[in-house]
């Protein structure tokens, strides 16, 4: 009998987060898989939703996924039942193993309404479905001097987003700081630090290439965004798992 898909339910949420875990050699697929298997629908049981799960191309021990919740005061309760819950207590030691750091953590909402409103949301494959699925998601977190200004967000929307529109992004999606509390401890999130997150989501491996290829971004992003920024793009190209919501 083949496996049955189960729906991305639209989550109206704000807030994001986005995770970074640093593993020991080989060992991303075994936390993808428990992760895929045991702890999407387990976490959206409590209101939480999990956006994406995905391989770093470039990284091969990183893996990087986005969750999301309606506000931070169900953030709290989101995070206090699932990681005081039956599921987190079975599979947190195998889980934990495969990890050397999971305290790389942005908490973000989007940059201006609607910001985000294009990225998909697919019906995901049954929790048995393993491997990889289409496209590659450009994460890049942009590191400012201050918090993102009215004119730097007119320059992401009119002269970023069209760059990459052109060269063949097919979905967007811009997040900046949350400077609220962190209202669930436990779980350490970075703090002090102005970002702007761009997604752009690309039909695969190779599209994205041609769109750093053509010089596009040097020429016509590059020189008007320098300026802002405090330090060097932190930029990732992301493959999305089997169970990923977020993909072409």
């Amino acid at each position: 009998m083949p496996p049955t898909a189960t729906t991305a339910t639209p989550h109206p949420g704000p807030f994001i987060e986005l995770r970074q875990y640093t593993l020991h050699p080989r060992q991303r697929d075994v936390l993808i898989d428990l992760f895929d298997r045991e702890f999407v629908e387990t976490q959206e049981a409590h209101g939480m939703r999990v956006l994406g799960q995905f391989r770093d191309l470039d990284r091969p021990d990183l893996f990087v996924w986005l969750r999301s919740f309606a506000d931070m005061e169900s953030r709290r309760r989101a995070l206090e039942g699932f990681y005081g819950g039956p599921v987190w207590a079975a599979h947190r030691t195998a889980a934990n193993a495969t990890m050397i750091d999971s305290d790389n953590v942005l908490l973000l909402r989007p940059a201006w309404p609607g910001a985000a409103s294009t990225l998909p949301h697919h019906a995901r494959p049954a929790p048995s479905t393993t491997g990889s699925t289409a496209g590659v998601l450009d994460a890049t977190v942009f590191y400012l001097h201050e918090p993102a200004t009215p004119a730097l967000l007119d320059f992401f929307r009119h002269r970023m987003a069209p760059t990459l529109q052109r060269g063949g992004a097919r979905a967007l999606g811009w997040y900046c700081s949350e400077p609220s509390a962190n209202t669930f401890p436990r779980l350490p999130v970075r703090e002090g630090e102005h970002v702007l997150l761009g997604l752009a989501l690309f039909g695969d491996e190779g599209a994205l290439q041609s769109f750093a290829d053509s010089g596009a971004w040097a020429r016509d992003v590059a020189p008007g965004l320098a300026p802002w920024l405090a330090r060097t793009p932190e930029a990732h190209r992301l493959q999305p798992t089997a169970r990923s919501a977020l993909h072409a």
